[in-house]
């Protein structure tokens, strides 16, 4: 018989991954990832008990479980809420999960099991605050401090992915020469650029319904459509940082706008929370160049002369979502 094991699913858009850590020293015990069922509530339920089940049959011992999820429980009603994946948006899911599994679990938004993961043997160890900030298919974020997230009155702390880009680069149709008289003499210019698709004012629509949200700029995606505005070009995220590195200069142009545009998003962090770390999670998070551009761009928008805040990758790569999930009842 193994000793207590904490269980933790990591349930995203297109896998569903069970990990099982040994409860005394977080070593990997088992892990196994399946396909995520589209659009049947009740299979995905059923998923989630085969899942644990198969996982505590191999290990020979019963173990608690936390789940991460992209969205929140809403603490009045039990409900989901701001969930990308829609077959649980508006579900009270983590009470059906329990049912289904006759016992109690935690559930939290994947940002927070990310930020877990990385504060407790990762790259936010042994600092007093941290900001997770997720930048993959989506834009996710997760506060921690003093050893524990951080998630405020409305179970919302760090989801700074519908914010607006900050200091938007507003493009101004050209005025012909003959038209330049109608300015009296002093007056500025309306801010002027030859290409249009630079314009990040008001932006495009995002999924909640507003204009302009930073996760349409800095996600992954956001990085992906904003060089196909501009180039006409439908090329993979991977491809244009390969060509980035090749130093093509389309792929090269559109990474000096992710950099600015990230630089900007977090400056804004920095400014409201002043954290020791930000980890970057998510597929941007694997990009180098990140980790020396970027902390040099923040010198134009951070309210400070020295910035102390270190930008850093993940310890636990894609793995650290999951690794928290299981550390929840360690720290939920």
């Amino acid at each position: 018989m193994q000793n207590k094991v904490f269980l933790g699913i990591d349930y995203g858009g297109t896998k569903t991954e069970i990990i099982a850590l040994d409860s005394e020293n977080g070593k990997e015990l088992y892990r196994k990832r399946i396909p995520t069922v589209l659009n049947d509530y009740n299979k995905t339920l059923e998923n989630f008990k085969a899942l644990i089940d198969e996982a505590e049959e191999s290990l020979g011992c019963k173990g608690t479980v936390g789940v991460g999820i992209p969205g929140i429980v809403e603490p009045e009603t039990g409900h989901v809420k701001n969930s990308g994946v829609v077959r649980i948006d508006g579900k009270p899911f983590q009470k059906d999960l329990e049912s289904i599994l006759e016992r109690e679990i935690i559930v939290k938004n994947d940002a927070d099991c990310f930020v877990v993961s990385e504060c407790i043997d990762g790259a936010g160890q042994d600092v007093k605050t941290v900001f997770g900030a997720i930048i993959g298919t989506g834009c996710g974020g997760a506060l921690f401090i003093n050893g524990e997230v951080v998630n405020g009155a409305n179970n919302i702390t760090g989801e700074w992915c519908c914010n607006p880009l900050p200091r938007p680069r507003i493009y101004v149709p050209k005025i012909p020469k003959n038209n330049f008289d109608k300015f009296e003499a002093g007056e500025e210019y309306p801010y002027y650029t030859e290409d249009e698709d630079w314009n990040e004012y008001p932006g495009p629509v995002c999924y909640c319904g507003k204009r302009g949200c930073q996760e349409l700029w800095i996600s992954g995606t956001g990085f992906k459509q904003d060089y196909m505005r501009v180039t006409g070009d439908d090329v993979s995220t991977h491809d244009i940082i390969a060509n980035m590195k090749k130093g093509e200069p389309k792929s090269v142009a559109a990474f000096d706008r992710y950099v600015d545009r990230l630089a900007r998003s977090l400056a804004n962090v920095i400014n409201l929370i002043d954290p020791d770390v930000i980890v970057l999670g998510g597929g941007m998070s694997n990009v180098s160049e990140l980790y020396t551009l970027v902390p040099e761009a923040l010198k134009q928008y951070v309210f400070s002369e020295v910035i102390r805040t270190k930008i850093v990758p993940p310890r636990h790569g894609d793995s650290s979502g999951v690794r928290g999930a299981a550390w929840l009842w360690n720290n939920g």
